[in-house]
């Protein structure tokens, strides 16, 4: 696959590709005789995992090492399990607080919903700061 078919696929610049080969978070890309980046199977799925783990916020320098260990062969497959956990930590806890978030904002809209309907606005329980909950 050619650049710009690999852009319009995932809907990603082509500027965004050249950039994750260059800073290493994918491999670097086959290359036809005339220099032409020419996307193979394994170069596209290396651009999916690329793409999953930004959209799930984990930071370029974690898949920057990801790929190093990679390209170093199995004896870094501990290090990688723990990369790839620590990271599913760090997804587990902003995803505990985007469901407390959640939880804040529908509380609210329940009470505004009620206002709505009665004309008033009460709140009939808090928010603990400290642990996130609606009390």
């Amino acid at each position: 696959m050619t650049i710009k078919e690999v852009s319009e696929k995932y809907g990603i610049s082509q500027d965004t590709l050249r950039y994750y080969e260059r800073v290493g978070m994918i491999p670097p890309v086959t290359r036809t005789p005339s220099g032409i980046r020419n996307y193979t199977d394994e170069n596209v799925k290396w651009v999916e995992m690329a793409l999953c783990m930004r959209s799930a916020g984990l930071p370029v320098e974690v898949m920057i090492e990801y790929l190093k260990l990679f390209q170093q062969g199995d004896e870094t497959i501990p290090a990688r399990l723990d990369l790839l956990t620590e990271q599913r930590e760090v997804l587990l806890e902003q995803k505990k607080q985007i469901e407390q978030t959640l939880d804040r904002l529908n509380y609210k809209i329940a009470r505004y919903e009620i206002a709505v309907q009665t004309g008033n606005l009460t709140w009939d329980k808090e928010f603990d700061y400290n642990d996130g909950k609606i009390k």
